[in-house]
């Protein structure tokens, strides 16, 4: 029997973030939380959809994930053009607490590069990638 695509994908996930959530865990953010600081560091204000959008997360796990980042002053969900979105800001603390977290994640990230070497991870970028493709056709 072949090994289960799902289950060996979530098992790789699952020791990846814990390895990130370790060496991330002196600036007080999980590699989750880094990930959304991030995509909003570089890209701005947005609605909590087109976050759930980039990050593939469905509405509610981000909803739930945000209320933390809210509750620490890092970012702020505010009304957008109508009632039902909701625009999600960083904060000038939650780009405090990015920059502080970068050089932790540089340093996680470092880790896995170089441990499967440069060429290997190309490859397995373009094969997540390909993975994510394959998954969102309806």
């Amino acid at each position: 029997m072949a090994a289960c695509a799902c289950s060996s994908i979530r098992k790789a996930a699952r020791a990846v973030t814990e390895l990130y959530d370790r060496i991330l865990k002196p600036s007080g953010l999980r590699v989750t939380q880094f990930a959304l600081l991030h995509v909003l560091a570089s890209g701005g204000s947005t609605t909590i959809t087109r976050l759930g959008q980039i990050l593939v997360i469905d509405r509610t796990t981000m909803t739930r994930n945000l209320k933390p980042l809210v509750n620490q002053g890092l970012i702020t969900i505010e009304a957008g053009q109508d009632q039902r979105t909701r625009v999600v800001t960083l904060t000038p603390s939650g780009r405090e607490a990015l920059a502080k977290a970068l050089p932790l994640w540089e340093k996680a990230q470092t880790r896995v590069v170089e441990g499967l070497g440069r060429q290997r991870w190309s490859t397995l970028l373009a094969d997540l990638s390909a993975v994510i493709a394959l998954a969102r056709l309806e």
